[in-house]
């Protein structure tokens, strides 16, 4: 991942006091800057999961309400199917 420079413009006091609460810290302005700009990205990531999570909600209910549905036994069915199929993958247990 390369790095680039971000250069902006900001109010002398503001800079001033940022510099020494990020000493205070024991951190850096641009290390602290970093670090925000990463919770904002993940924070924008878990809304954007957020927003397709409850649509897919959404899709499934609406399914339901319109008797869009398996069956119990069918479900039950094919768990079963894939369990087997897991323990047949599985090393058998020292004897």
């Amino acid at each position: 991942m390369g790095e680039s420079t971000f250069t902006f413009r900001v109010d002398e006091t503001l800079k001033n006091e940022f510099a020494a609460a990020a000493k205070a810290r024991d951190r850096s302005g641009a290390q602290l800057l970093r670090d925000f700009m990463r919770e904002l990205v993940q924070q924008q990531e878990a809304a954007e999961h957020d927003v397709w999570f409850r649509r897919q909600v959404q899709i499934g209910l609406d399914s339901a309400d319109a008797g869009d549905l398996v069956p119990a036994e069918e479900v039950e069915t094919e768990a079963a199917a894939w369990r087997a199929e897991t323990r047949r993958k599985m090393p058998s247990p020292a004897s």
